[in-house]
């Protein structure tokens, strides 16, 4: 076979060409500092670039923006919960106080204002937030915990009890009913050096006007509840339901059981005393305080409610008490955050929240964030886990009894200085006197009763704070855990980023100096193929010829 010069030169071409697309390939790694610049290049190498640059993403979303926020998350829930513990260590050393016998009346009075505002201090910090969005409302961290101003919405809400929310407490009564009417009554608190004489007030004595009475009681979530004309709107009435002995759902008030339960809707200032003569089978529901009173007969009905151990989609010691609110202070706890409840809005349907609750399947609202494959981490703590009614309504029980007690001692003071003033060239020295004595008989029985009350009250009280202080300790422990449990994550996902982005670099990135070699060694190729092409192409067959 003959080799034409044509030959030679496509085959020198094509050589050359070869030389030069090896170059620029090289030439390109060198610029790009990678080994492929497209997949049909080494597509073992793509694939697996793929793969990596996804772990690589995946990772770097973890460690550089979930866990970060998931960490500031915790450390602004932990901050809230410090300043709880923190509230409510002072609310505990507040109580100790005021459990103490030696105490003028203006240290009570120090001690119940401390309280309130502790109280209003405790509940604010439940609105901290974290980028807008409120760290302890669950899902619907665009609502605060509390009310922020005072605000009328109707809400009727189903609170889920058992017997241990039942308590016994004391009432001292300082009134004096005259005539069992309406406008005859006469308070001992009311005395004073202007009005010990006066008709009613004269005839105060310590047999007439002080009793004390133990009665049980539950105590709502809330105060200043819906107030009830059972003539108008009977159906506003709270309702009470609890599952009897045999097993049975009974409802308070009740025609049907025997005998028949029945409810009544009074005000913890109105006379007689709502506190007093209460019928066996009776409720008395207070809606200024939030109490329910009950009778004998219903307290052992209720106390005697026991879970059954072996159902396990109902709780048989549950009491649920239904009942309405429609009027909100400024610091008071949103019921959707706690209870089942339900929203009535005028020309609009039912807003239902929680209505879960109320078929056992209670979930706690968690939020969780991913921070690793197939990890996540809980970064929130729900409002129940630290905030409850129990803490304000302590606090207002506790106010309540030592404000009585402070009304106690400056009415004494005031009948001390009174009979003190006293004349003796006064015509009616004698009598003024014996009043003066019979009033501060009474106001001084009074005082020993509510002082018992007061001591009762505060040493509960003690014990009271030391379990909300609990669940708060347990709740930032849990927190601190989580925070704990994160550090680690975030020290396993930064050697994870190291180690993918080493992979990384290993599949994709060029050995510069490798490819630096290679570079030169084609280029000289391609030059000495260009020098000996040329100097053969000159060499024809005509020379041999």
């Amino acid at each position: 076979m003959r080799i034409t010069n044509k030959i030679m030169q496509n085959n020198s071409l094509s050589n050359i060409n070869t030389n030069k697309v090896s170059q620029d390939k090289l030439n390109t790694m060198m610029s790009t500092q990678k080994k492929i610049t497209r997949p049909s290049d080494d597509p073992v190498i793509a694939i697996r670039s793929l793969r990596l640059r996804s772990s690589v993403s995946q990772i770097t979303q973890y460690y550089e923006k979930n866990a970060p926020d998931a960490e500031s998350w915790l450390e602004v829930t932990e901050d809230a919960i410090v300043n709880v513990t923190e509230v409510l260590e002072n609310m505990i050393k507040q109580v100790t106080k005021g459990a103490s016998e030696q105490l003028k009346t203006t240290d009570r009075e120090v001690i119940v204002e401390q309280l309130k505002a502790l109280r209003d201090e405790l509940y604010s910090t439940g609105n901290a937030d974290y980028a807008g969005r409120f760290i302890f409302t669950g899902y619907r961290t665009d609502t605060t915990l509390e009310f922020t101003k005072p605000e009328t919405r109707n809400y009727t809400i189903t609170e889920q009890l058992d017997a241990n929310s039942i308590d016994e407490i004391m009432h001292v009564n300082t009134v004096y009913d005259a005539s069992n009417a309406a406008g005859d009554e006469y308070d001992i608190l009311d005395l004073n050096d202007s009005n010990y004489m006066d008709t009613g007030y004269e005839d105060i004595t310590e047999q007439n006007a002080v009793t004390a009475s133990t009665l049980h009681r539950i105590r709502l979530a809330y105060k200043d509840c819906v107030e009830i004309d059972p003539t108008v709107n009977p159906a506003q009435m709270p309702i009470i339901e609890y599952t009897d002995a045999a097993g049975n759902t009974q409802q308070i008030p009740s025609a049907t059981t025997t005998p028949p339960t029945t409810m009544r809707h009074d005000r913890s200032y109105t006379i007689p005393s709502p506190y007093e003569n209460i019928g066996p089978d009776e409720v008395v529901y207070l809606s200024d305080t939030g109490e329910l009173l009950l009778g004998e007969n219903v307290y052992k009905n209720l106390v005697g409610t026991k879970d059954d151990v072996t159902t396990s989609q109902k709780n048989e010691g549950e009491i649920r008490i239904t009942y309405a609110k429609d009027n909100w202070d400024k610091g008071d706890l949103r019921p959707e955050h706690y209870f089942a409840c339900t929203e009535k809005v005028a020309g609009q349907p039912d807003i239902e929240y929680n209505q879960e609750y109320l078929d056992y399947n209670f979930a706690r609202q968690s939020i969780e964030y991913d921070v690793g494959f197939n990890q996540v981490i809980q970064i929130n703590t729900t409002a129940d886990e630290l905030y409850t009614h129990d803490i304000g309504r302590e606090v207002d029980d506790l106010v309540k009894t030592m404000q009585q007690m402070i009304d106690l001692e400056k009415t004494i003071a005031k009948l001390e200085d009174t009979m003190g003033a006293l004349s003796e060239s006064d015509p009616q020295y004698q009598k003024k006197k014996d009043t003066l004595q019979a009033q501060l008989d009474a106001a001084n029985k009074a005082h020993t009763f509510v002082k018992e009350n007061v001591e009762t009250e505060f040493s509960t009280g003690i014990t009271a704070m030391q379990g909300y202080l609990n669940q708060a300790n347990l709740a930032l422990t849990n927190c601190g855990t989580r925070g704990k449990k994160l550090e680690l994550i975030e020290s396993r996902l930064m050697s994870q980023q190291t180690t993918f982005e080493t992979l990384k670099s290993n599949n994709e990135d060029a050995d510069i100096t490798e490819v630096a070699i290679k570079l030169n060694s084609a280029e000289l190729t391609y030059e000495s193929s260009l020098m000996a092409t040329g100097k053969i192409m000159q060499t024809s067959l005509l020379n041999f010829i």
